[in-house]
């Protein structure tokens, strides 16, 4: 005997989607964006009272008002980006190097030693590749160290390089107490200021304009490493499984250490940029936090270096936008950073949609025996 019965079944249903478009994707990040962009407008009526296309408007005057906003912002850009570049391979292989912002730290560090140390002292054709040098060794070493622990004793590779991180912080205070003697044990002058020894030099009358020519160097390379090299390829499939790669022969311990070596070196060289072209000094903060933002910035472009010019962008103009909206409303630091959580909770917040789709159902009828 049959006899029909309702049954009640969910009303929507979460599955996993399969390869998207690359527009649709972005596509769907725009309308995360743009919904951020209204509880910010929101957020800062309600605080303020004032016309939320004047906060807009006020944000992109922090980032393109004039000549010299626009090149603080391709030159924060650069920064991010180069730090980016650098987790990219690690995070590409599954190893989280959360460390990024000590080995970047550390590789400013040995910039400013031979900034102080020979500067005046040795011809500037030389002394700027003894920095360059000095950085990206001290970066790579950072990176090989807790890449080593984990190839030969299976350590976990995140705690390892974020105490790698506090490691470089005290290393840095300690080298500053030696320094010019400061007051203050967290910060030092400005290295050769007289005399700009060690400092990269201008072009075109252009502060900034080597680092950035720097990073779309890397940037270049960095893409047809990753997609086009034996090396990228190995990347790649150490990332989807170990045991595949150790089947096909890929030696997995010799292809770990290699990679962090890359990230630790482009790390140093972030560093570099930073207190040669950029600070001229060493202090604890001279990375603030980018090596963590780096981290974002590599995932939401999936480990795609163009992707990632893209993303580096956004995240520099809300950042920007964000602390002029609060400079210019008279409103304390941590409005800057509200405006800039909200904006960044929906664009991460947006990739659940990217990965997976929503399926709504409706009640039916089924026959039961």
């Amino acid at each position: 005997m049959k006899k029909t019965e309702k049954l009640h079944e969910p009303v929507f249903q979460i599955a996993k989607r399969g390869s998207m478009v690359w527009y649709k994707s972005w596509a769907i990040r725009a309308v995360a964006i743009l919904f951020a962009l209204i509880i910010c407008a929101l957020f800062i009526t309600f605080i303020t009272k004032t016309n939320p296309l004047k906060v807009y408007a006020s944000m992109i005057e922090g980032t393109f008002g004039s000549s010299r906003k626009i090149w603080n912002t391709l030159q924060n850009m650069a920064l991010l980006l180069c730090i980016s570049l650098a987790v990219t391979p690690a995070f590409k292989m599954k190893f989280w190097n959360i460390g990024a912002e000590g080995q970047t730290l550390i590789g400013g560090l040995a910039s400013a030693a031979c900034m102080i140390y020979f500067g005046n002292k040795v011809p500037e054709y030389m002394l700027l590749p003894m920095i360059l040098i000095a950085a990206i060794v001290a970066g790579m070493v950072w990176g090989v160290v807790p890449a080593i622990f984990k190839a030969k004793f299976n350590t976990n590779e995140t705690l390892f390089t974020l105490m790698m991180n506090y490691v470089a912080m005290q290393l840095v205070s300690f080298c500053i107490v030696f320094w010019e003697n400061p007051k203050d044990s967290n910060t030092v002058g400005v290295i050769n200021r007289g005399t700009h020894s060690g400092w990269l030099p201008e072009i075109f009358g252009q502060k900034y304009l080597l680092n950035i020519i720097i990073v779309i160097a890397i940037t270049v390379i960095m893409y047809i490493y990753l997609k086009y090299s034996k090396q990228g390829y190995e990347i790649s499939v150490v990332g989807e499984s170990e045991n595949t790669a150790r089947y096909i022969g890929i030696n997995v311990k010799r292809v770990i250490i290699r990679t962090m070596a890359i990230s630790g070196a482009l790390c140093g060289v972030a560093g570099m940029l930073l207190v040669s072209g950029t600070d001229h000094t060493i202090n604890t903060d001279l990375v603030g936090g980018m090596g963590f933002t780096a981290i974002m910035v590599s995932w939401l472009a999936k480990f795609n270096p163009v992707f990632m010019t893209l993303t580096t962008f956004l995240i520099v103009f809300l950042e920007r936008g964000a602390g002029e909206i609060a400079t210019k409303m008279n409103l304390n630091e941590s409005v800057s950073d509200i405006l800039t959580g909200i904006i960044l909770f929906f664009i991460i917040g947006s990739e659940f949609f990217v990965q997976y789709k929503v399926n709504f159902r409706g009640k039916h009828k089924e026959e039961v025996k």
